[in-house]
């Protein structure tokens, strides 16, 4: 079975793409739909500004953001991520805070025809491929190993793995039924319902927490520090969980 490319959630932005008066949020591709509504919300109390929201598997984001990319603004959907960008002195480490948390949970297609309750059943023989994020780049892909290796199941899990670019990728090859199962966050699994069913609810070793932080290199600290804000406030918060996410 050939697996298609998921089609891009958003276009690299690249220099000349982005004006002075924007201000561009790069974002974990599993915040998209929340951080559409923060964005608007944002926009609403800030009429000057446009919020132009990049997301991607959040190493990619930092790779591009290494590279001269315009952001303002960088969240990840994990702590390794934000440390490799400390690292690389991408953005202000002052600004740097946790704001959400989310679950791994295992998930299979909404008609599907082999029984999976739990990870361990995915051993099992009718079981041919299970996706989820490249470990090496996208933080699902992260999560998903430490628990698999933690239960001693990912010499076993990963022997049948298909790599997703970012964790909607994985989520679109389930709810396209062209693998018997896969690993997503919980808010994932919920806009998509009607095409996948949660199997498991997967414990990790580490609690999957969500930073943001300004970027060193943003033209616009005050209003990249105002949005960050922003998301961190009363009614950030609450949109954020409307789209399943929880306080940190």
């Amino acid at each position: 079975m050939r697996f298609r490319p998921l089609v891009a959630l958003c276009l690299f932005i690249g220099p000349g793409m982005a004006s002075a008066a924007d201000l561009v949020v790069s974002a974990a591709s599993s915040l998209t739909d929340a951080f559409q509504s923060v964005g608007k919300a944002y926009e609403a109390k800030h009429p000057g500004t446009h919020v132009v929201l990049n997301f991607a598997a959040s190493d990619v984001l930092l790779r591009q953001i290494a590279s001269g990319a315009p952001a303002d603004v960088f969240a990840s959907a994990d702590q390794a991520a934000m440390d490799k960008a400390v690292e690389a002195k991408a953005i202000d480490v002052s600004t740097r805070q946790d704001f959400a948390t989310n679950r791994l949970v295992l998930i299979v297609p909404k008609d599907a025809t082999v029984r999976v309750t739990s990870p361990a059943d995915l051993k099992n023989a009718a079981v041919k491929r299970v996706a989820y994020g490249d470990p090496a780049s996208v933080p699902v892909g992260r999560y998903t190993k430490a628990a698999l290796e933690q239960q001693g199941l990912w010499d076993a899990v990963s022997a049948k793995g298909v790599l997703a670019q970012n964790v909607r990728q994985s989520l679109d090859y389930v709810a396209r039924g062209e693998v018997e199962a896969g690993f997503v966050f919980a808010t994932d699994a919920a806009i998509a319902k009607d095409k996948v069913t949660v199997a498991a609810t997967v414990p990790t070793p580490k609690p999957i927490s969500y930073p943001i932080a300004v970027v060193a290199a943003s033209k616009q600290v005050a209003e990249a520090k105002s949005f960050e804000a922003f998301v961190q406030s009363a009614e950030g918060r609450g949109i954020l969980a409307r789209f399943g996410f929880e306080a940190p």
